[in-house]
């Protein structure tokens, strides 16, 4: 669906900053008192800023001019993006260097601000009245990633580029994943692709070595495994990157294997050389120099960089005093359904004493049971393994009735790494790409098989595979008639609230109608990202303790210890991110009650949900404007005879 004329109107009803969406007027209304946002020089400009106050450039431009004008500054922006993030390029088979990494030296990283600053003045040096609604928009939405590329370069938190969830500990050892080796050129290109593996290793150094001059640090509690991921890393001795190299030697022969795997050995003893002297610099001096505390606040620029990434990822203006009093009112209302499901449990219907437990007692005794007992819980990593297959295999045959759109990209199931499976969370998601034959990938934690009960397994399938992320991306990825650059946009709010929303359809689709379990397995996956909005400001913003969130978490949630010190440890190095969720959810889920409310017997799910999907990802503002203007549409529509 294109751009409508409401959102012109849209966009300029508010000229100063962010629409503050509506369906959190009457949630934010209910929950406890807030303070007005202080912040609104700190965040990026929005998509309303832009439009509603175009730069004076002279005699407007015609129409058509202006039209070529932003197709060639996009073009161009394009081509630049390929360039400089080849290895995306490479996944969605575009045009790139093939034979290059992303530049990741302190010179890259500032070379990269310096153009995105010449891309801004050529997009505000258009003038938004002479494009077309489509076209204003695109400008709009690149003016936005623009911005809040310049303004995370100036925060500078690119110089603390390792911790337990990323570094060269984890991407390194992964480096022949996600790459499609189907012509002889493929495998010429990863040769000279890891040949320069060992430089960004030391270019990480470097970034850190900057960082800790400046004092840009992480807390020590994002360090906790650092160390123990290093040694297991050296240990494999990166023999996993040479594997489409000996694949090639089946393939067409030694003669044009040998000398790629000669190169290949030359540089993967050289990659360990590099990792083990990081190692080192971590270990002696980095790690001694991290902070204590945990929060942004006692970090340069802490306050105004945690309002930076709290709008960033939201792309709301919420405060974060806004944002934890609306995480409170969620987990309230959260824990009374809670205790509802815990009543139509057979542990309720096994002892009658129960019933007369005051509700948080009932509800840590529930708790404690299923944190313990073991028909909640596989034995190995293959039923795991094989339970998540089972689970998606049953969604993907109810999605055609929910979407009249779904992906041509197929997906799998795999366990993560176990050399980072320690410190990583219960699951995520890696893209795939039709266009570059590779398939996306749901990956499940496999360790602490005693930590990974089955009642979250369903809402987890939900929100990782179908319908939530492989399904929302792979649509993104495959659109057609939109500029590539609209496929990625930053929007955390939307990805990750589309896919806790996802969890929802499972009840549509009768998932959870006869198991209580695993409907409190939903619950709870709600509960969890409900105590985010809690945790997050109140580690960034109101000084919480690492010790006081998992104390929130445990007394609110049924997640396992390990997941628990896991996740907070997760929202301490990620500030702001974890708050998308819960917002996005609403977000969704506000649209779903209106267009119900609205359009009655005559709402249709499917087109609901392919009018949220069909337009990318998009900043929330956008999306509610998007989806009324479908809903309108639906309500003009004459009734069928």
């Amino acid at each position: 669906m294109r751009c409508h004329a409401p959102l012109r109107r849209a966009l300029l009803a508010h000229p100063s900053r962010l629409a503050r969406l509506a369906f959190l007027v009457p949630l934010l209304a209910s929950a406890r008192p807030v303070i007005a946002s202080t912040h609104a020089t700190t965040v990026p400009p929005s998509v309303q800023d832009q439009a509603a106050a175009p730069v004076a450039i002279g005699p407007a431009t015609p129409p058509e001019a202006a039209k070529r004008a932003l197709e060639s500054v996009i073009d161009e922006y394009e081509r630049w993006f390929d360039h400089q993030y080849p290895e995306q390029a490479i996944t969605r088979r575009r045009p790139t260097a093939a034979d290059r990494i992303t530049d990741t030296s302190l010179r890259g990283f500032g070379i990269r601000a310096a153009h995105l600053k010449i891309v801004r003045d050529d997009l505000l040096a258009i003038d938004p009245e002479q494009l077309n609604p489509f076209d204003r928009l695109d400008r709009d939405l690149l003016l936005r990633e623009i911005d809040l590329g310049i303004q995370s370069f100036d925060f500078a938190r690119w110089l603390a580029p390792v911790d337990a969830r990323s570094g060269p500990q984890i991407d390194v050892p992964q480096f022949a994943d996600h790459v499609a080796f189907e012509r002889p050129d493929d495998y010429i290109n990863y040769s000279k692709r890891f040949s320069a593996v060992p430089q960004s290793i030391s270019d990480a150094q470097a970034r850190l070595r900057e960082g800790r001059a400046r004092g840009i640090l992480p807390p020590k509690a994002c360090m906790e495994g650092v160390l123990q991921q290093f040694d297991a890393v050296l240990a494999t001795k990166l023999q996993s990157t040479g594997a489409p190299l000996r694949d090639a030697s089946v393939r067409y022969g030694d003669l044009f294997a040998a000398p790629l795997l000669a190169d290949w050995e030359r540089d993967r003893g050289r990659a360990l050389d590099e990792m083990a002297a990081l190692r080192t610099y971590l270990q002696q001096e980095y790690l001694p120099a991290c902070r204590v505390t945990v929060g942004c606040w006692d970090a340069p620029d802490g306050a105004a960089y945690y309002a930076f990434e709290l709008s960033r990822f939201t792309t709301t203006d919420l405060t974060p005093d806004e944002v934890h009093a609306l995480g409170l009112s969620e987990v309230a209302r959260i824990r009374a359904e809670m205790l509802e499901v815990i009543t139509r449990t057979d542990w309720m219907t096994a002892d009658p004493a129960r019933a007369a437990l005051e509700p948080d007692a009932r509800f840590n005794a529930f708790i404690a049971y299923l944190r313990s007992d073991p028909r909640f819980y596989h034995t190995s990593a293959e039923a795991l393994l094989a339970g998540y297959r089972n689970i998606c295999k049953q969604v993907d045959a109810e999605l055609p009735r929910f979407f009249k759109i779904l992906p041509r990209c197929p997906y799998g199931v795999r366990e993560i790494p176990r050399f980072m499976a320690p410190q990583q969370t219960t699951a995520y998601y890696m893209p795939g790409s039709i266009a570059g034959g590779l398939p996306g990938w749901f990956y499940a934690n496999t360790f602490a098989l005693n930590q990974r009960p089955t009642y979250e397994m369903i809402p987890l399938a939900l929100h990782e595979a179908v319908p939530g992320h492989h399904l929302q991306m792979m649509l993104a990825e495959e659109m057609t008639g939109t500029r590539h650059f609209r496929r990625g946009i930053d929007s955390t709010a939307f990805v990750e609230g589309w896919a806790l929303y996802s969890e929802r359809i499972g009840i549509d689709m009768g998932f959870f109608r006869d198991d209580p379990y695993a409907d409190f397995g939903r619950l709870l996956y709600e509960m969890w990202r409900a105590t985010r909005l809690v945790v997050d400001t109140g580690l960034h913003s109101l000084r919480w303790e690492r010790q006081q969130a998992i104390d929130f978490m445990k007394a609110n949630t049924a997640l396992s210890e390990l997941n628990i010190a896991r996740e907070v440890d997760r929202y301490i190095a990620w500030p702001g991110q974890a708050c998308a969720y819960k917002i996005g959810e609403l977000c969704i889920r506000g649209l779903r009650h209106e267009a119900e409310t609205t359009l009655a017997d005559r709402f249709d799910v499917r087109g609901f949900h392919d009018a949220v999907l069909g337009a990318g990802p998009l900043p929330l503002p956008l999306l509610e404007v998007r989806v009324r203007a479908w809903i309108a549409q639906e309500a003009a529509r004459a009734p069928a005879p």
